[in-house]
């Protein structure tokens, strides 16, 4: 009997354990580690973070679910991974107790969502700092009840500046920053209140509507489309001030400092700031069979576990060898190693990166959440039974030829909602495949912002949550 053993219950872990467990649940032993007993709809968080919607309505507890897939669950934060032959285990620590908990594997899946890097910016979260997030449900409570005091003051005839973006130089998911201002924008309009508030975007991206992917491009009757004009449209349409190329370096109360492409720095007033972190892999430990620390084997400086990438190319040649990106998501020392969401460290950037005269690297990580997470956790699994069942993986899917869809809601109205829906194909760019400027098939990839996005994005919500709760049909529902 193999054991397997997941580390995390987000996207990419959660969606590895639902394919392990229905293939392999009831001959082997299928384990997931997580310091969370709940699984979380992270996108729903941006509805909770403005007060649209309930928290209790984007959770849902684990164990119940894996109870019927198969799968062990142990609510426990993981703290050491030994991967050494002949004694491979991961060591962690029961939530509630100091209680040790050791979990023998033959595979190992490290899929615990990221580190929310609040300090490698001075004075940024919600904790010990001065700005807000939506990378977690109680940070999106805190930003939500925030944000509605600021309404109250509103109301009063106070005037405020709202600065929403990336909170760090090389911050990612500004996708989740975008759909949080323009819902917030949307819900100061239907209270009455826009003119109170001046909205500002501070951003990483090398240009609007980047987004960390090099934008997107769609091709229709013979023209072009680019997110960077789409989005700058919206912008100006809403009043919505933008400031890009821009690196935030420290925060004080009230007052955001950065610096841009050319090196200047400057300083934001702000009453309130919902600004995304910096990502980072979990600090595990790893520890060899002989007691020392092989960390530095396994990851890369940011905690992020190497896998079936080609690392260290400089980034024009990154840019021209689609094959640097990694397939299956294995670690080359470790093969029965994977790592899966944003825990797989990315050979580099995928948008074109930028330091100042200052020497700030100013270069959004490359995104690998949401439906990437998903998609990845279950080539992962898939592989892992394959690897059990028939001695060899038959499945692969690098970023390179992976097709991406988002959803952007401009509020929850599904009379006078809108929404942004985004379709890339590939998310990074292969100019070999398709040689034209930008390295994507324009004909598939999709850009347009209408009401039926908003019913779109209704329909994920509930659709992704019965996914994910495995109920009737989950498997035909694509990651």
């Amino acid at each position: 009997m193999a054991k397997v053993v997941v580390i995390g219950a987000g996207f990419a872990g959660h969606t590895a354990a639902l394919y392990l467990g229905s293939r392999l649940g009831k001959k082997h032993e299928i384990t997931v580690i997580s310091n969370r007993d709940v699984f979380g709809y992270v996108p729903s968080w941006v509805w909770v973070g403005v007060g649209h919607m309930k928290p209790e309505n984007t959770i849902f507890k684990l164990k119940p679910v894996y109870d019927k897939m198969n799968v062990k669950f142990v609510h426990a934060a993981a703290k050491e991974i030994h991967p050494d032959d002949g004694d491979q285990y991961v060591l962690g620590e029961e939530v509630g107790s100091s209680k040790e908990v050791r979990l023998d594997y033959d595979y190992l899946v490290i899929a615990p969502g990221p580190l929310l890097n609040f300090a490698g910016t001075p004075g940024l979260g919600p904790e010990n700092g001065f700005t807000h997030s939506i990378c977690s449900l109680p940070h999106a409570i805190k930003a939500r009840d925030a944000y509605l005091a600021l309404c109250d003051r509103m109301q009063k005839g106070e005037k405020v500046k709202i600065v929403i973006g990336t909170g760090h130089p090389g911050a990612t998911c500004q996708g989740a920053a975008f759909e949080y201002i323009v819902n917030v924008h949307k819900d100061l309009v239907k209270k009455g209140l826009r003119d109170k508030a001046d909205i500002l975007w501070l951003s990483n991206e090398p240009a609007m509507g980047d987004f960390g992917v090099n934008g997107v491009q769609v091709k229709r009757n013979g023209h072009v489309m680019k997110s960077q004009e789409f989005l700058t449209s919206v912008f100006n349409d809403h009043g919505i001030r933008y400031q890009v190329q821009s690196g935030v370096t420290k925060i004080e109360e009230g007052k955001i400092h950065w610096q841009n492409y050319e090196g200047d720095e400057g300083t934001t007033d702000f009453d309130f700031s919902m600004l995304i972190p910096q990502f980072k892999g979990q600090p595990f430990k790893y520890i060899a069979k002989d007691g020392t620390d092989i960390t530095s084997k396994l990851t890369n400086p940011a905690g992020f576990v190497l896998v079936d990438g080609k690392y260290g190319l400089p980034y024009p040649e990154l840019a021209q060898t689609p094959e640097a990106w990694p397939a299956r998501y294995q670690n080359p020392t470790y093969k029965n190693v994977f790592a899966a969401g944003i825990a797989f460290a990315p050979p580099g950037p995928i948008s074109k990166p930028f330091t100042n005269k200052n020497n700030l690297l100013i270069a959004p990580a490359p995104p690998r959440t949401g439906m990437v997470s998903g998609v990845i956790g279950r080539v992962v699994a898939l592989n892992i039974a394959d690897l059990i069942e028939k001695g060899e993986m038959t499945h692969s899917e690098p970023m390179t030829e992976m097709v991406a869809a988002c959803i952007a809601s401009m509020g929850d109205s599904l009379w006078d909602g809108n929404a942004v829906t985004i379709v890339m194909q590939p998310v990074v760019p292969d100019r070999k495949k398709y040689p034209n400027e930008f390295g994507r098939d324009l004909f598939t990839s999709h850009l347009e912002m209408g009401v039926s996005g908003a019913w779109m994005k209704f329909m994920l919500h509930h659709t992704f949550i019965w996914k994910f709760k495995a109920l009737p049909g989950w498997t035909i529902i694509p990651e």
